[in-house]
């Protein structure tokens, strides 16, 4: 593990920025405050989850707690501005913005203090760059790929992160994405990146791509790795959406179909499985999960303290429903 004394379990911002369903903001408190009164304290957040509303929403929360009692995270790579014709997205009701991707150093640090502006708060902990990848490239625009953007963000949005930790604006950075070769290429060039992290990488469902290349060269930096959206954006966790999506293979579906048959026979709380494989890796300092509702905030926030079989571990390993290489609790 890395030395950046994270704590196990954070709660991610999507839900929260009404991704998959609108949250009245009463609900959304709730949600909160169900985290914080179930022990977490580490949150993570973007400009982009519903353009605003999902830092808004957490720092009119947290500006009721001492600023030195939890970490915050918020990420770059998108610059907000007020429209009254807000663009098609995935969010639900989102705030009154359209946005553009700009991995520049000019907009990093704009990014950043608009994002203090909205949250309400003095500093923030740690900053991703987001979405610097190429499930982001039908979307970027003018015929421009991941890779163009990486260029830009190895001159512009790296050193000016780098900077602002030297000068203590924040403890460290690094990048925010749903694929790995961005995070390969950032350690490949060399810029002293202290944190990753990776969503729906890391689950029950997929993992091998992330064993074989993510995990050596993540212990090989010394980086810290946040493992994010372990139920793959619901699916695991019994709803319908799948990583952002809905599709899926049928040897996912066959595969699932037999998890869940496992888990109902032994009394295994998916919830509970999902979350404890995804933080069993030594490699993993934090997994991040997300929470529309105080009730999933409860169960993701206590999966570590509960037990699972080991015979379900095993059942799952010997029947090649997961990676063998793969740790599992009690490795």
């Amino acid at each position: 593990m890395s030395s950046l004394n994270l704590p196990s379990l954070g709660l991610g911002g999507v839900a929260i920025g009404n991704g998959f369903q609108s949250l009245s903001d009463q609900r959304a408190e709730e949600t909160l405050e169900a985290a914080w009164e179930a022990g977490i304290r580490y949150y993570d957040t973007s400009p982009w989850y519903g353009l605003g509303l999902s830092e808004r929403r957490f720092g009119r929360f947290l500006r009721n707690q001492d600023r030195n009692d939890y970490l915050l995270s918020t990420k770059v790579g998108r610059v907000l501005t007020a429209t009254d014709t807000p663009p098609e997205t995935m969010w639900v009701n989102p705030s009154p913005f359209d946005y553009r991707y700009d991995y520049s150093a000019g907009a990093v640090r704009r990014s950043l203090e608009d994002s203090l502006q909205r949250l309400g708060v003095e500093r923030i902990d740690y900053v991703f760059i987001h979405d610097l990848s190429p499930d982001h490239d039908d979307e970027y625009g003018e015929g421009t790929t991941w890779e163009d953007h990486f260029e830009v963000a190895l001159d512009g949005a790296m050193p000016e992160l780098t900077r602002m930790r030297d000068e203590g604006l924040i403890k460290g950075w690094g990048l925010g994405v749903n694929t790995i070769d961005p995070i390969l290429r950032t350690l490949e060039a060399g810029h002293s990146a202290d944190l990753f992290l990776s969503a729906i990488q890391y689950t029950l469902l997929d993992h091998q791509d992330s064993l074989n290349r993510l995990f050596p060269a993540i212990e090989e930096s010394g980086a810290g790795l946040i493992v994010a959206a372990p139920f793959n954006s619901g699916l695991l966790a019994g709803q319908d959406h799948y990583n952002y999506g809905l599709e899926t293979t049928r040897e996912q579906r066959t595969r699932l179909g037999r998890i869940h048959e496992l888990a109902d026979n032994m009394g295994v709380d998916m919830v509970d499985a999902c979350i404890q494989f995804s933080f069993a890796p030594k490699v993993v300092d934090t997994v991040l999960f997300g929470a529309s509702k105080p009730e999933q905030v409860r169960a993701s926030a206590a999966a570590l303290d509960r037990k699972v079989p080991k015979e379900f571990w095993k059942v799952i390993r010997d029947e090649g429903l997961i990676d063998n290489r793969a740790p599992v609790p009690g490795d």
